[in-house]
């Protein structure tokens, strides 16, 4: 049987669209989050950044790879339900750790986070993957956008850098990034509560408005892989970059690096 926070029409759900809405999922794990937040603004990791854009207002702070440093995460990660709901949504026997992911919108924040798809940015390939965007504060305008369906596009999305624009890799092999709202594609969107979680596959297409609203906008995102992910070349420096992990392309993610966190 499914984790109870889930069912099957759920998991068929996920796999034929890429999306799901997660109720509850981080919902008892909230003021640990919420602290490990507060822990890394104040302590930024290398890869930090307020996403500063010309002409944009507010600050929209991101940052990652931060839970073997931000114990908070850690204890959520190994402790919440989301690697057995992570695994059984990917239609996994296991679920391993890629990395975590803060992104913090202040109150009138302008900036939106760009239309993308984390895979195209990631050294990793496979169905088997999953990302979850919780918010640590209520949330309306400001939540998670995921095109449904957009990870069975036959090629993927360009990757580009958020503040500047550019793209991370040539851009052959790859389909522009659309406008989802003038091509009328199938937007799926949820008002959210604190600890409610967005699971969507690393090719779906997402983006997020600015904020306009007067409280701040925290969110936690922890991505997951399965038992068919491997480690792929890119063309260029993938992000996030993890120097000097040794893997060749086809080995899985190496578990020293990237812990099996559920196994059943």
């Amino acid at each position: 049987m499914p984790h109870p926070l889930i069912s099957q029409d759920l998991i068929d759900a996920f796999q034929r669209d890429g999306v799901v809405l997660i109720k509850g999922l981080f919902a008892d794990h909230v003021d640990t989050l919420r602290a490990g937040v507060d822990r890394n603004m104040a302590e930024p990791g290398p890869y930090a950044s307020n996403n500063e854009r010309a002409g944009e207002t507010g600050r929209f702070f991101d940052d990652y790879c931060n839970w073997q440093r931000i114990p908070e995460f850690e204890e959520v990660i190994r402790g919440s339900a989301a690697a057995q709901v992570g695994a059984e949504l990917m239609g996994s026997g296991t679920a391993q750790l890629f990395h975590d992911h803060v992104l913090v919108k202040e109150p009138g924040t302008s900036m939106a986070t760009p239309w993308h798809s984390d895979g195209p940015y990631y050294f990793v390939s496979g169905k088997q993957t999953i990302s979850f965007w919780s918010p640590l504060d209520p949330v309306t305008d400001a939540t998670l956008r995921c095109v449904a369906g957009s990870h069975l596009w036959e090629k993927p999305v360009l990757p580009t850098r958020w503040a500047k624009g550019d793209a991370f890799f040539d851009p052959a092999p790859y389909m522009p990034v659309p406008d989802p709202d003038a091509e009328g594609m199938d937007i799926r969107e949820w008002e959210m509560a604190p600890g409610d979680a967005v699971a969507f596959n690393y090719d779906i297409l997402h983006g997020a408005r600015g904020n306009r609203a007067g409280a701040r906008r925290r969110a936690f995102s922890l991505r997951l892989v399965g038992d068919d992910a491997r480690y792929v070349e890119r063309p260029g420096p993938t992000s996030p970059p993890f120097p000097g992990h040794g893997m060749q392309p086809g080995d899985r993610l190496r578990t020293d690096w990237f812990p099996v966190i559920w196994d059943g």
